[in-house]
């Protein structure tokens, strides 16, 4: 039975990982502090460090629907299908 190597015995070798390692992107200051919910809406309040609400910018909101339709519940080449979705 061979002997275990001593820490003396061992070539180092540079870790894989190292290899994948990159410096952070730049960072930026964000032109909020803190995001708090609204409990009437449910959406997020950014607010500045004077607790003064900062306008984020207008999202678009969406939502979709889908239906599955088949006229013969016992063949697959039967079905049909339908989707329609609104954004504003």
């Amino acid at each position: 039975m061979p002997p275990h190597g001593t820490p003396a015995d061992l070539t180092p070798v540079r870790p894989w990982g190292i290899s994948r390692l990159a410096a952070y992107p730049t960072t930026m200051a964000l032109p909020y502090a803190t995001v708090t919910i609204d409990p009437m809406t449910q959406r997020g309040q950014f607010r500045d460090e004077q607790g003064r609400t900062v306008e984020m910018g207008k999202h678009g909101t969406s939502c979709g629907t889908e239906t599955a339709t088949a006229t013969n519940l016992d063949s697959q080449p039967d079905q049909g299908h339908d989707q329609d979705s609104q954004q504003d």
